[in-house]
């Protein structure tokens, strides 16, 4: 098998959290609100929740805007960013990040009745 052509999937969903170093300030939100300029640019779904974002769409797409979020919170000032991720692919279904909420959703109003 030739490893170097395997391809990536074909979608997935990632959630990510970026951690700017060294911008002298504990407050981190006007990197965030770049980061989300950024992926409002791409064109891909996301949402943003109180640690973090998540992204879907192709896999080369989700991590191509993944790094572009890391280059302008360097250009904003930060010399080093952290991410922590989790990436995830499916190929016996289409399915979102909303529809993985509501499957839990569902559960938890069938079983209130």
């Amino acid at each position: 098998m030739a490893y170097s052509n395997l391809k990536t999937p074909a979608s997935c969903y990632a959630d990510f959290c970026m951690i700017p170093v060294g911008t002298g300030s504990p407050s981190i939100s006007r990197e965030v609100a770049e980061v989300q300029k950024v992926l409002k640019a791409s064109g891909l779904y996301y949402k943003m929740h109180s640690a973090g974002t998540t992204v879907e769409g192709s896999w080369d797409e989700v991590m191509k805007v993944i790094g572009q979020a890391h280059s302008i919170v360097h250009q904003n000032g930060a010399v080093r960013v952290q991410s922590s991720m989790r990436v995830g692919s499916r190929t016996d279904k289409t399915q979102t990040a909303d529809d993985k909420i509501k499957s839990v959703q569902d559960i938890l109003a069938r079983d209130e009745k």
